[in-house]
């Protein structure tokens, strides 16, 4: 069985596209996608669009991702080890082929996670979205380079799937994309990273809203220094300069992204320093949903 678990908040009609990517790429009944949000209009919405049924609407208690998955990961629990939960947000999208990629993954027992690659929907003619393509291109290098040899890689928050038997809940006290990748490890499975699945994302366009996602990203991974204090970080700013720092020169293509780039460095120290402060003021990361971020920007169909 293949579970598709896509979290929303709220935006009915891009969420609905995500739903319908995966019923249209795998017409299979041995495949569910459950849709979880904490608004009931969204439910009403979706239901009148989609009859197919393998569609569930799961009604949140308004308690977070993190709380929601777990609930669920408890709910529709397999000891079939073939079984695989497939971890989405519903302001997101995937490529038209990710379930065969992600499937075809797990053809390897010693596989326990598999991880997409985020591309951004945002062009690379304005600075966030310049950004973005940086990142993103980092993100890519790295994983790439970690999944090949062997080694530990934290998932990608946007789009990930694990196997059903091994795990049935984890810490809500940090990103659910780090923490359940090392559960996995810590078990002696392996972490792969499957380009193939590309997940399409729209990122922020304003400072105070790439501001918030990134502050609040950062401090979710902080948290792992006393959740799981062994735990390899591969998400730190450490790793960003040293895996980052000199390959983000080769990425501008004319001197406004060279440009661009030099903004770019300051402000992502400076993102770091910010959530480091909060974090001493004991302004901890809570387990939330998208919007509590308010990040209108990166909407795509509901903005």
């Amino acid at each position: 069985m293949i579970d598709v678990i896509i979290t929303s908040y709220n935006e009915p009609k891009a969420t609905l596209r995500a739903v319908q990517t995966f019923l249209k790429q795998y017409t299979k009944k041995d495949l569910r996608v459950t849709v979880v949000d904490p608004f009931p209009a969204v439910g009403v919405f979706l239901h009148k669009a989609i009859k197919d049924p393998r569609f569930v609407f799961y009604p949140d208690p308004g308690e977070g991702k993190s709380y929601a998955l777990n609930l669920l990961f408890q709910e529709y629990a397999s000891s079939n080890k073939r079984d695989i939960f497939i971890l989405t947000d519903g302001d997101v999208h995937v490529s038209e082929h990710t379930v065969r990629e992600i499937v075809t993954a797990f053809k390897d027992p010693h596989v326990g996670c598999v991880t997409g690659k985020p591309v951004s929907l945002d062009g690379r003619d304005t600075k966030y979205g310049f950004w973005a393509h940086v990142a993103f291109a980092g993100i890519h290098r790295v994983r790439d380079h970690l999944s090949s040899s062997g080694t530990f890689l934290e998932c990608s928050g946007y789009l990930f799937a694990i196997r059903k038997s091994v795990i049935l809940d984890f810490p809500l006290e940090t990103s659910e994309d780090s923490i359940i990748p090392y559960l996995f490890w810590k078990k002696g499975y392996g972490i792969q990273y499957v380009p193939g699945a590309e997940v399409y994302v729209k990122n922020p366009t304003t400072w105070n809203d790439w501001l918030a996602q990134k502050v609040r990203n950062v401090k979710a991974h902080e948290n792992l220094k006393h959740i799981a204090p062994d735990m390899p970080r591969t998400k730190t700013l450490w790793h960003e300069i040293k895996h980052g720092g000199l390959y983000a020169l080769t990425l501008p293509r004319n001197l406004k992204e060279c440009g661009w780039l030099l903004q770019l460095y300051p402000a992502r120290l400076y993102l770091y320093l910010k959530a480091f402060k909060e974090l001493r003021k004991k302004k901890q990361y809570a387990d939330g949903w998208r919007g509590d971020a308010t990040t209108e920007s990166t909407k795509t169909l509901d903005a």
